[in-house]
């Protein structure tokens, strides 16, 4: 069965679902009613392109090789000239597909045939095969980014909509992922309560109307399934905590974007979404030392970080199966990750708010057990992170209210994501046919896919089928 794939970018759960259950959203609403409507849980980060991983792939990001929006290459095997830092905003987006694992592959590499329109992450798609990757679109996307024009970002997505819809008519892929972002530019301008995020959901609302309309037409909507999901959600920003700023008040010459030439650099700060950073250490290291041999030298940059009322959570990774998670008010526990068992134990607090210790779980039940707090996923989420190769060696999530960048935003943030907290986390998921399984995590959205598309199951992945 044809499979498209609409990603609403920065569509909270709980805004999905109030629209949805009060027919604001017609199109969407219908689907809901002959369908499903579920809350799943994104990836961290939840930054758009990183967490396109988990629903193109199947994979978290961290075993993908895409840790962050930006990132610093200790290995200097993928960033090989200075100052080896990667960011997917601007020229280096073109770089995601090729950061991307190469053992790991696409659904778009899988499928017998497929569309891409305005997905960062497409590896398997030629130019015939996409929209947004030519010059036209990426100058016109540059030119929308950099001056703050978020109407402009609205005013694509209906433009990018119209073509999908008669792409995916004429020419019939197996699969289509259709992005619509200015949900989230609209978010980070105005909060998603505002006007100009509820006429991004409506740009979205018409979407799915005009493709329903085209396949009843063509007589193949019965045969179609159409899914809508998110990368993150959203929160409101009351505080922008320069991390930079943090960082060299502590006596530490900072790496950073945008400005990238700091001689003999101590500390690479790597922010992204805004409320989620990397922070690497030593950076003449070529591979993470791990908490124990930094400790010494870098405890009191961790305790300066654990203190900011702008940080609610600091990852420390000991070595490849053990993640200690600092709270200021909560304390401290360590997360073990080994052989698909995830086990939390407190050492003098509780940060994630568990209830108490946690021993050997799978996945689901990992997933179980945190899905009701306000941490959803996270032992799952700071395992695959924490484990990665490419992660700081200190890794923040923001508080509630804050985010970590103050200057050189376009436009000036007043909602953020990015981090572990439920409102960035949990996204919705809505399909035009009931499913039989439960869904989950957007990770479950790709064995699925290949389920609907006939495709063998794979079982390398880090998401199961609901199909």
């Amino acid at each position: 069965m044809p499979l498209i794939l609409l990603v609403a970018d920065g569509a909270r759960f709980d805004t999905m679902d109030a629209a949805t259950r009060e027919g604001a959203l017609p199109a969407l609403s219908r689907l809901r009613a002959e369908g499903s409507f579920h809350a799943v849980t994104t990836a961290f980060p939840s930054v758009t392109g990183v967490a396109y991983a988990p629903f193109l792939t199947g994979r978290f990001p961290g075993p993908a090789g895409l840790p962050g929006l930006r990132w610093f290459d200790r290995s200097h095997e993928r960033c090989a000239r200075p100052p080896h830092a990667r960011s997917y905003l601007g020229a280096q987006m073109r770089h995601l597909d090729e950061d991307l694992a190469p053992s790991i592959p696409t659904i778009f590499e899988l499928a017998p045939s497929r569309f891409n329109a305005m997905s960062m992450l497409g590896r398997g798609t030629n130019r015939r095969e996409r929209i947004g990757r030519d010059a036209r679109t990426l100058l016109r996307v540059a030119r929308t980014h950099w001056t703050g024009d978020v109407r402009g970002w609205i005013a694509l997505d209906r433009a990018v909509g119209r073509a999908s819809v008669q792409r995916i008519v004429e020419r019939r892929p197996a699969y289509s992922c259709v992005a619509m972002l200015g949900l989230d530019k609209a978010s980070h301008s105005l909060g998603q309560e505002g006007e100009l995020a509820r006429s991004a959901l409506e740009v979205i609302d018409d979407f799915v109307a005009e493709l329903r309309d085209a396949l009843e037409r063509a007589g193949r909507w019965e045969e179609t399934a159409l899914w809508v999901v998110s990368d993150h959600g959203h929160s409101r920003v009351t505080g922008h905590d320069d991390l930079v700023r943090v960082v060299h008040d502590a006596g530490h010459s900072v790496l950073s974007h945008p400005w990238l030439l700091t001689r003999r650099a101590m500390v690479a700060v790597m922010v992204g979404g805004n409320a989620m950073a990397h922070l690497y250490l030593e950076l003449d290291r070529r591979t993470r030392a791990g908490w124990p041999a930094l400790r010494e030298r870098w405890e009191p940059l961790a305790n300066v970080l654990c203190a900011r009322e702008s940080v609610d959570l600091v990852m420390l990774s000991h070595d490849a199966s053990r993640t200690e998670i600092r709270s200021r008010e909560r304390g401290r526990a360590m997360l073990e990750h080994a052989c698909g068992r995830l086990s939390y134990r407190p050492i003098d607090g509780d940060p994630l708010g568990a209830g108490g210790e946690l021993h050997a779980l799978d996945a689901r039940a990992a997933f179980d057990a945190m899905a009701h707090g306000n941490y959803p996923d996270s032992l799952a989420q700071i395992a695959q992170l924490a484990s990665s190769s490419r992660a700081g060696d200190i890794i923040l999530s923001a508080a509630q209210g804050w985010d970590f960048r103050e200057h050189w935003e376009p436009v000036p943030h007043a909602s953020t994501h990015g981090a572990l907290h439920r409102d960035h986390m949990l996204v919705p998921l809505i399909t035009n046919r009931p499913v039989r399984g439960q869904p989950r995590r957007t990770s479950d959205v790709m064995p699925s896919a290949l389920a609907m598309l006939g495709l063998p199951a794979r079982a390398e992945l880090d998401g199961e089928s609901f199909a």
